[in-house]
């Protein structure tokens, strides 16, 4: 009988949303986003780390940092926003305090979120609001994995023709790996796991060891997975893919999935959405867009339309303690179902070892179940506590050689599994402008080789502003609605500054106020190099 094995994988994502000065309070409900993702996905997942460490909990993580996300978590200016947002937070929370003082059982659930504030800040500065380093430390204790991942969150197989442009993203994002963490990556992550065939070569010749498909890539290939998606197979050119687990998602985020149950608390029900607009003054100015303001004082149990917008409503108030007791229930849950399926492959293939590989989405996490992180901790501790092991990627595969060689198929994570959510009514336009971008941006590689001084700045500057129109995820914000107007002004802001940098290279002339002033604001990539988008000869 061989080895069973559990592989957790996070993914955690971020658009390059950086504010100052008076733009910083125009886009405060944006920037709220990521202010949020600290406070409920990375401090939360330290402090679980920290915690299975200190308990002696034998486990294996796998986590995608990406590199638009470890800039900003290490950008001095976001670190000062970060604990300027807390303090409002818990100044904020002491209003809230006084106006609940008349709910005994409000007043308790807003001292709870007053106190998980405060706790914020010290833990953000006991780590000298360095969370990428904090996170490199459990790297160093074989604790985590990480893989690398693009250098911005593009959809591979729109840009399948385009070489240049895929080596170059692998590239920035390799490097963006290297600067962050010291050494080269086993693993690559493909943003929204989107796969086509011929990406592998451009991942393994940059000397990736393994990646991870969809379920569907993966067992849809034109050589059918004999083992299907319990053992990982390689490509003709020995790059190992594993097959993540079809039914997580499901089981998590579903109609029926576990954020879903009542229990849990209600974060689309904010005081941020039901107070008068002066008494959120002058945490959101009048006239501005709501947003969360972080104290949700309700479970998710259904409500009436009447009450949806009571700020005092002390019907089905969320339980701490209901919620923890739910959670563990889930975190059994799941961790059977995921055994139930280890065992039956297994018995099937008794000469194997056997993999069940998880991929969770940290921000769909966040933004579905306010008690994610912790359900994930009760779920590690669980498999210690059963002997279950969990375990990185890389520690499976010895020899790819004795793996099964496949052809996968196209696909990708998303709901509908091919990405037509990237391309609807409501985003299609932009594919046109960031694919031309693209295509010049390879024949300025061609046409100015060898720049230094002012054109390589230039130069640099330009393929920052196509890397950011290339991300996938002003789509995803314009088809979900989630700030749509700010995602298209980015989109076009991004286009229009690159197509300024073709116009100055073509005409010979550049404005150095205006190329010092973007610097200044997009301060990602400092090592950046133009000739990445060179052609591979």
């Amino acid at each position: 009988m061989g080895n069973k094995r559990l592989v957790f994988v996070l993914n955690a994502t971020q658009e390059y949303i950086r504010h100052t000065g008076e733009n910083a309070e125009k886009y405060a409900s944006v920037s709220n986003y990521l202010f949020d993702a600290i406070s409920e996905t990375y401090l939360p997942l330290l402090k679980m780390l920290e915690n299975l460490e200190k308990d002696n909990v034998s486990f294996k993580l796998s986590l995608v940092l990406t590199p638009v996300l470890c800039t900003l978590l290490e950008d001095k200016e976001i670190q000062s926003q970060y604990l300027a947002w807390l303090d409002k937070k818990v100044e904020f929370g002491q209003k809230e305090i006084q106006r609940t003082s008349g709910n005994p059982a409000l007043q308790a659930i807003c001292k709870n979120t007053f106190e998980k504030y405060q706790k914020d800040k010290e833990l953000f500065e006991s780590y000298n609001c360095r969370l990428v380093r904090k996170f490199y430390e459990f790297k160093k204790k074989g604790l985590v994995e990480f893989l690398a991942t693009c250098g911005t969150d593009i959809f591979m197989p729109f840009y399948h023709d385009m070489e240049e442009v895929m080596s170059a993203q692998v590239e920035s994002g390799i490097l963006s790996f290297r600067n962050f963490f010291g050494d080269l990556p086993d693993g690559f992550w493909l943003p929204e796991l989107g796969y086509y065939e011929g990406v592998e070569k451009i991942i393994k010749s940059y000397g990736i060891n393994y990646t991870i498909l969809d379920s569907r890539s993966f067992l849809f290939s034109k050589i059918e997975p004999k083992n299907g998606l319990f053992t990982p197979a390689r490509f003709t050119n020995a790059l190992v893919c594993y097959g993540r687990d079809y039914d997580s998602d499901t089981e998590i985020f579903g109609q029926n999935g576990y954020c879903r149950d009542y229990a849990y608390k209600n974060l689309a029900r904010d005081v941020g959405f039901t107070l008068a607009p002066e008494a959120l003054e002058p945490y959101i100015a009048k006239g501005t867009s709501r947003y969360s303001m972080g104290y949700s004082y309700w479970n998710k149990s259904p409500i009436n339309e009447d009450e949806a917008g009571n700020a005092n409503d002390s019907s089905n108030l969320y339980d701490a303690e209901t919620a923890k007791k739910r959670l563990c229930e889930h975190a059994k849950l799941f961790l059977d179902s995921k055994v139930e399926k280890l065992n039956k492959a297994a018995s099937l293939i008794p000469e194997e070892d056997v993999t069940v590989l998880v991929t969770i989405d940290a921000n769909r996490l966040r933004e579905n179940w306010n008690e994610g992180i912790l359900w994930l901790e009760q779920v590690l501790r669980m498999a210690a506590a059963e002997e279950i092991e969990t375990a990185s990627p890389r520690s499976i595969v010895d020899n790819p050689f004795k793996l099964q060689r496949i052809v996968p198929y196209y696909g990708s994570c998303s709901s509908s599994g091919y990405a037509e959510e990237l391309l609807s009514s409501k985003n299609n336009w932009m594919m046109r402008y960031a694919r031309k971008a693209s295509e010049r941006m390879v024949d300025l590689a061609e046409r100015f080789p060898a720049e230094t001084g002012l054109k390589a700045r230039l130069l640099n500057l330009g393929v920052k502003e196509l890397m950011f129109a290339e991300s996938s995820g002003w789509a995803k914000m314009m088809e979900s609605e989630v700030f749509p107007e700010y995602a298209e002004m980015r989109f076009k802001q991004s286009i229009n500054d690159f197509t300024a940098v073709f116009d100055a290279l073509g005409s010979n002339t550049v404005s150095t106020e205006w190329l010092t002033k973007l610097e200044s604001e997009h301060q990602i990539f400092p090592w950046m190099n133009y000739r990445i988008f060179c052609k591979k000869h």
